[in-house]
């Protein structure tokens, strides 16, 4: 019996998909025994615009990802020595190839999708190799933030919401929509995908004016011809250097780990406030791997308005949607706090249940403030203290600078006031990354310790400008597989693009 795929051609603000499942079982029977033309797969809608399509049984084994990538390989050979020293570089560090295909292996199977129904080269699907090696929480020097690398300003513009409590940057959804969008529009744009990817980099009114000038000089005003920054001459050749290794891994003396063919993630309403500790508690996955999926939220409780829905690994939805049925205590320990500009913090901090040294922690407040500037405070509503600052190493605004395999180790010498927060802010690395390089040697902090700290390479802002399809809309619990089956379910998220 062949299984169910659902399609969400759009998920829209529904709460709950209710759709009526014994009708729909009906008209799968009637379908079932109804003739079936081989080359077209059976659907059927209704009016939640859902369509149920049956998967031969020969469909039921996924296959390999990598596979399906290099068949849509469609951007042409560039002829550049920059693209055989990137494929030096990539092909020396294994270990660095072996980190980032693994991260990518929770993203790129929906990223490809996308680029499919647009129509693009599947390199485009490589990009976040390039910008950010598939870390949902990559934060550049620039300010450029998760794996499209998008600074703040172009977020804002386009829709991404960037807040105390979430980061839209950080939504692969949203962030996907974006990139993919305005990489569509540079292509309609300049009709050639070196230059769009030029100008996704350096910004398209700056494509445009290398154009103009070489036009005035009657040079060429492709991509190799123009006078463009470093970063960008790199860019395009960087991609294909990746492309080539992946297309033949063998041959740069690499191995990819299989990814498979089928979807990662799932979307999944909890319509309730909820702690990201717990979410993940009841989704039975560790807290690195809701973090990995749900970069945007900025704090530990997912506390701010539309913003109920989490991504899980698809094995996971039906331990959480059971787990959290059944689960009768309070689903948020944290509440935000609006304290009086200027209450003394010495004050605040015992009503709220905490120390002042922890509540300085948690808010990612200075060591040497002493009064309230008037921000949100995140507290524990039954005041008492927990292990928050642990809970606060995943989630917290200042993330890890991106890294792309150029990093320096500094030494910060503790002085008056210091607290391993403030440091953490001042670096603008996680206090979970700082106890990781300090090997547990932060839990009192002296005056004239030397903490460690690993920075990346400075990277220019590439002050690109990428139309986002904006947050991603509200979905649904399904509710509609069981005994394991959701494992075939493929969720494909519509955001409007035209012809698709």
């Amino acid at each position: 019996m062949p299984l169910i795929r659902l399609i969400f051609s759009a998920l829209l603000a529904l709460g709950t998909l209710a759709f009526p499942i014994a009708h729909a079982e009906e008209q799968l029977a009637l379908s079932a025994s109804s003739t079936i033309d081989p080359a077209t797969p059976p659907t059927l809608s209704n009016a939640r615009n859902i369509m149920l399509e049956l998967i031969p049984d020969d469909e039921l084994a996924p296959g390999d990802l990598w596979v399906r990538i290099r068949s849509g390989f469609a951007m042409r050979d560039l002829d550049s020595p920059l693209v055989a020293k990137h494929e030096q570089w990539y092909a020396s560090r294994p270990d660095y190839m072996a980190r980032m295909t693994d991260r990518a292996r929770r993203y790129l199977y929906h990223i490809t999708v996308e680029v499919e129904r647009r129509g693009m080269p599947s390199e485009i699907a490589l990009l976040p190799m390039i910008e950010s090696a598939f870390n949902p929480g990559a934060y550049s020097t620039s300010r450029a933030s998760g794996i499209w690398q998008f600074i703040p300003s172009t977020g804002k513009s386009f829709g991404m919401e960037q807040n105390w409590w979430y980061d839209g940057r950080r939504d692969v959804i949203s962030a996907t929509n974006g990139a993919l969008d305005y990489l569509q529009k540079l292509h309609d744009m300049f009709g050639d995908w070196e230059l769009a990817l030029a100008a996704y980099n350096w910004g398209e009114g700056a494509v445009q004016r290398a154009q103009a000038r070489n036009r005035k000089r009657g040079l060429p005003v492709n991509y190799t011809s123009l006078k463009m920054p470093d970063e960008t001459r790199n860019y395009v050749p960087k991609l294909l250097a990746v492309k080539n290794i992946i297309a033949n891994p063998a041959s740069f003396g690499l191995v990819l780990e299989e990814i498979h063919d089928e979807p990662y993630f799932a979307a999944v309403s909890t319509a309730k406030h909820i702690d990201v500790k717990l979410a993940a508690q009841l989704a039975d996955i560790p807290m690195e791997e809701f973090a990995a999926l749900n970069p945007a939220h900025n704090r530990p409780v997912i506390l701010q308005d539309n913003s109920d829905l989490i991504l899980l690994p698809v094995g996971a939805v039906e331990t959480f949607r059971a787990n959290l049925e059944s689960y009768d205590k309070p689903l948020v320990s944290w509440q935000a706090y609006q304290p009086k500009k200027g209450e003394r913090l010495d004050k605040l901090a015992p009503r709220l249940g905490l120390s002042v040294e922890k509540l300085k922690s948690v808010n990612s407040l200075s060591g040497r403030a002493k009064v309230s500037t008037g921000q949100t405070l995140l507290v524990p509503i039954n005041g008492e203290e927990s292990e928050a600052e642990d809970e606060f190493s995943v989630f917290n605004m200042h993330l890890s600078p991106f890294n792309d395999g150029a990093s320096r180790t500094i030494k910060h010498i503790v002085r008056k006031g210091d607290t391993i927060a403030s440091v953490a802010r001042r670096y603008h690395v996680s206090i979970g990354k700082l106890k990781q390089w300090n090997k547990g040697s932060l839990k009192i902090l002296r005056i004239g310790q030397a903490i460690t700290i690993v920075q990346a390479a400075s990277r220019k802002p590439s002050g690109r400008l990428s139309k986002s399809a904006g947050r991603l809309h509200k979905a649904a619990q399904s509710g509609t597989a069981k005994n394991g089956t959701l494992k075939r379910v493929s969720v494909v998220i519509n955001s409007g693009h035209p012809g698709t």
